[in-house]
């Protein structure tokens, strides 16, 4: 790729370095290394959650291997919030292994992210026996609780899921699309949002949906219309039917750059393994015994990956990619991971790898001049300066000039 196609991802940065002693550091090598990124590559981190929950030694030292691949790529996780599952009985939550895979996630330097507070599908089922005005009530102090108890842990958060389907969504009885078919599309966004803004006026708040098409973006112009304090569009992009390709990718990015919002692209998936048949309309539908990778599958995945992901980096507007599934057989039994179900790498994880750490990350060795300046373009991160007298950190998050003092 031009590099001068990512010159929006990169600042220009001159430094005066000066020694310990506060004296200019005149003529010395330095070593610039960027030690994280400003941009957010992510995945679902569920793993981290079953980690803290196993009490299986066997179990949990083969989640932490496999989590300990997925640190080497990625510093954006997602984390599960469905409310049948986070609170499958009234009143008993997830919320202590959560927390705790939150802060571990934190701890490793990874921004997370919470999935989600208000959906239709894995609702709680015993929320049916309630009004519509008891669900809304309930659906509110739901997202007041968990808000406000992650709140300086996640701070991003999908709000709100699916809605262009939510108020027709006939599958089985569910409680939101029952507030959803009285309050409106619009109504019960508004009020959902308002309540998370409420929580953490901080947050980054995503709707989100697996609809690209301009019902979509008809119903973002609505929500702007009506005030919703929206921080990112969130894009789901689940091939399992075959990878978009470039026309569609580029038509969706058009769709919704209008709105001159950043764009997440929250849920991708790419299979290493035969595509689901065309006729398939749910993705749930296509319920298989197995799904084999396959070699041929696991390079295409790979090509498929590299393009996607560079293409999106490339996007003034984009901030954020998060692949679904880390490892093989999670959704649908897909292939769909960048490790196999044994935690073994597959070509997709190479790709990647050296595109995030290698392409788009800026290692570089100067030597400073007579004032003890150095000056270079480098992506947007955290960086550590290193020289024979010390060291030193910095973050380039928009053109900088500074001095730093090693120690």
């Amino acid at each position: 790729m031009n590099q001068n196609a990512l010159a929006h991802r990169q600042s220009e940065t001159r430094l005066r370095v000066l020694n310990p002693d506060g004296r200019p550091a005149i003529r010395q090598k330095v070593d610039v290394n960027q030690v994280s990124h400003r941009f957010l590559f992510g995945c679902g981190a569920f793993d981290s959650v079953a980690i803290m929950k196993t009490e299986d030694p066997a179990q949990k030292a083969f989640l932490q291997e496999r989590m300990e691949k997925w640190f080497a790529l990625f510093n954006y996780g997602t984390l599960p919030f469905y409310w049948g599952r986070y609170e499958p009985v009234e009143g008993q939550t997830a919320y202590t292994e959560t927390m705790a895979a939150a802060k571990w996630l934190r701890e490793k330097g990874v921004q997370v992210k919470g999935h989600p507070l208000c959906w239709h599908t894995a609702c709680a089922p015993w929320l049916l026996q309630f009004s519509n005005e008891e669900i809304l009530r309930r659906q509110i102090e739901r997202i007041h609780r968990d808000v406000n108890a992650f709140r300086g842990v996640i701070n991003l958060w999908d709000v709100i899921n699916e809605v262009v389907i939510m108020p027709v969504f006939d599958r089985y009885d569910n409680a939101i699309t029952r507030i959803c078919k009285e309050k409106g599309r619009v109504g019960l966004v508004k009020e959902v949002f308002a309540a998370a803004k409420e929580c953490d006026p901080d947050a980054t708040l995503l709707i989100n949906d697996f609809n690209t098409s301009e019902h979509y973006a008809e119903l973002i112009q609505a929500l702007l219309e009506a005030d919703v304090p929206i921080s990112a569009i969130g894009i789901q992009s689940h091939q399992h039917q075959g990878y978009w390709g470039l026309e569609k990718l580029n038509q969706v990015l058009e769709r919704f750059s209008r709105f001159g919002l950043p764009i997440h692209f929250t849920e991708n998936t790419l299979i290493s393994g035969e595509i689901m048949p065309a006729h398939i309309v749910d993705l749930n539908d296509w319920q298989v015994d197995e799904w084999p990778s396959t070699p041929e599958g696991e390079e295409r995945q790979a090509r498929e990956i590299s393009e996607m992901y560079s293409v999106l980096f490339a996007h003034p507007l984009v901030e954020a990619i998060t692949t679904w599934d880390f490892n093989d057989g999670c959704w649908l039994k897909a292939p769909s991971g960048f490790v196999h179900a044994d935690n073994t790498e597959k070509p997709s994880w190479y790709a990647l790898k050296k595109l995030i750490h290698e392409d788009w990350e800026t290692h570089v060795s100067l030597v400073t001049d007579e004032e003890g300046y150095i000056s270079f373009t480098g992506f947007r991160g955290g960086y550590e300066l290193k020289a024979a007298a010390g060291s030193a950190s910095f973050t380039l998050e928009k053109d900088l000039k500074d001095t730093l003092r090693l120690s």
